[in-house]
């Protein structure tokens, strides 16, 4: 309608004057011709769906045919791609929390990653020289995307302390979230393999790595290190820590540790959340006690999946708060602020646990939280064993995804109980 075209066209002023006023890029924007354009440009690039790679294919592009010309060709029409259907999406968001400043600031950067990386379009990839300039670009990318997590979710707590929120509400924004997080996970993925594999920094001690991504990735070792990560912060901020037991069942090969193609910096992230979880639990929940019950690990690899289970004796959660732990929007976590160090250790904006779920799920995987209230919860991660079935996972703007931003409130076609426990007391007949 001319009323929404409007809309999306006064969205984009108001977005390209705050990246004009953003430092050291005034010069650049004056010179390129193509600002005025940016919403044809999105809707040109939304046009197209993400190509999502396969963990084979990204090792066999980077061992075999790394040939710097072709990722170059690939990812200057891939990575337009990627940002478009995403931005299309950051459009349909609620106008109170697209008008946050902080919701405004992310998308400033996404324009104007979309415009540098524009910029090579007509660059010829025999040309070193442009070669090195969209590795440089690349690189200048990412570290200005760095914060959008964080910044983003300042974007929601704004937006949570004006107006509150409602069901609708809820389900748009983390439809969105878990969309727009997992297309930065991609991103970020793409550019990593790229500036890693060309930028002359590959370890030949390590020939099993290529780019971001070990093809002998020993999962326990993975373990280990962020058991004792967490460990460590658990110790400064609680003066203890449970202990570890690792067991591992290889149904492939008994006497072989356990190894799959993955991206370990991927998997850490997943665990070392895990672990800042269960610990926390643990002691919280055996403060009077001398001893503290151990974390427990299996890890168990299959024919298809590798499974990772963590059990903590931390006393669990009520099943009916599971959805939340996985919400952007019921965080309880205590509000930390953007740049402070001085935050505690083990607490965040409460993005932990829906952020980890996202990188399990990103090469087809997943992470489920088992709770056993009075006596612990267990996590389990599933991952794709083989790396022809770990494939990116990526979202496309499209009918069905506009469908779910114009979802309205209607009456279930099942009972539904209070989300909090009944009081009996207001039952009770008087004596």
């Amino acid at each position: 309608s001319d009323k929404k075209k409007k809309k999306i066209g006064a969205t984009f002023v108001r977005d390209l004057v705050a990246v004009l006023l953003l430092p050291n890029c005034s010069i650049f924007l004056m010179k390129n011709a193509a600002l005025a354009n940016v919403p044809k440009h999105i809707d040109h690039f939304s046009k197209f769906s993400p190509s999502p790679l396969s963990m084979k294919q990204f090792l066999d592009f980077g061992s075999t045919n790394a040939c710097e010309k072709t990722s170059f060709v690939f990812l200057r029409q891939e990575l337009p791609v990627r940002l478009s259907n995403i931005m299309k999406e950051i459009n349909l968001l609620p106008d109170r929390l697209l008008s946050t400043p902080s919701v405004q600031l992310v998308q400033s950067w996404y324009i104007q990653s979309l415009l540098e990386i524009m910029e090579f379009l007509d660059k010829r990839p025999e040309d070193h020289t442009a070669l090195e300039e969209f590795s440089d670009a690349l690189v200048t990318i990412r570290n200005r995307h760095n914060d959008v997590v964080p910044t983003m979710a300042q974007g929601v707590i704004e937006y949570k302390e004006a107006f509150g929120h409602d069901p609708v509400t809820n389900q748009n924004i983390q439809y969105f979230l878990d969309r727009f997080y997992m297309s930065r996970i991609s991103i970020r993925m793409l550019i990593n393999q790229h500036t890693l594999i060309f930028g002359g920094t590959t370890n030949p001690a390590h020939p099993s790595v290529i780019g971001c991504i070990d093809s002998l990735c020993d999962v326990p070792e993975v373990i280990r290190d962020a058991y004792e990560s967490a460990k460590m912060l658990c110790e400064q901020y609680y003066l203890g820590a449970p202990e570890l037991e690792l067991r591992e069942i290889n149904a492939n090969s008994q006497n072989q540790s356990i190894q799959i193609s993955y991206v370990p910096s991927h998997l850490y992230h997943m665990l070392f959340e895990l672990f800042k979880n269960a610990m926390r639990a643990t002691i919280e929940n055996h403060e009077s006690s001398k001893t503290l019950p151990p974390v427990k690990i299996l890890v168990a690899l299959g024919g298809e999946d590798l499974t990772i289970k963590l059990s903590d004796r931390g006393g669990g959660v009520p099943f009916r708060k599971i959805e939340r732990l996985f919400s952007y929007m019921y965080s309880t976590a205590p509000r930390p602020t953007i740049g402070n160090h001085q935050r505690a250790p083990l607490a965040g904006f409460g993005y932990g646990l829906p952020i980890s779920r996202l990188y399990a799920q990103y090469f087809q995987g997943d992470l489920q939280l088992y709770p056993v209230e009075g006596h612990g919860t267990d996590a389990v991660i599933h991952l794709k064993a083989l790396s022809t079935d770990s494939v990116e996972k990526l979202p496309v703007f499209n009918k069905t995804a506009l469908r779910h931003y114009r979802v309205s409130q209607e009456a279930d076609d099942w009972c539904v109980p209070s989300k909090e426990p009944l009081d009996l007391a207001v039952y009770r007949v008087a004596k």
